[in-house]
């Protein structure tokens, strides 16, 4: 995606955002809504800074550039991203069995319907892989 088009979806979160918070503060939504307005806004603000000085500055869009492309980064990437799949696997599992300890049955179903998807989407994307790799 190019440059102009990733800054008008940031101009559009800004807009979304306070259209959202405007709406909850008239309290025309609930307070998730509000929230979620609040945190739009702000991602939009951020990353359309941080796109402009990815214009605007040569040595900061550099360094972005080697560093997205860096292979020792993409590896730390992968790695994040499998811890985080593996602790999030043993979290929600430890969860689902001290929820149905506490009685607390709809959480623990939940809990372990989460363990589910995640190893299925493991699954998916390893066979799909497999056969790209």
């Amino acid at each position: 995606m190019n440059m102009n088009r990733r800054m008008l979806l940031y101009v559009i979160y800004i807009l979304l955002g306070g259209i959202l918070v405007g709406l909850g503060c008239a309290e025309i939504v609930e307070e998730f809504w509000s929230g979620m307005g609040g945190a739009l806004f702000a991602i939009g603000v951020l990353r359309l800074a941080r796109a402009y000085r990815f214009c605007k500055d040569e040595s900061y869009r550099e360094a972005v550039e080697v560093e997205a492309a860096d292979e020792r980064n993409r590896f730390i990437r992968n790695k994040a991203w499998a811890w985080a799949g593996y602790l999030f696997i043993v979290i929600a599992g430890v969860a689902a069995i001290a929820f149905r300890v506490a009685g607390q049955e709809m959480l623990s179903l939940a809990a372990s319907y989460a363990v589910c998807l995640v190893v299925l989407l493991y699954w998916g994307a390893y066979l799909v892989l497999r056969k790209k790799y």
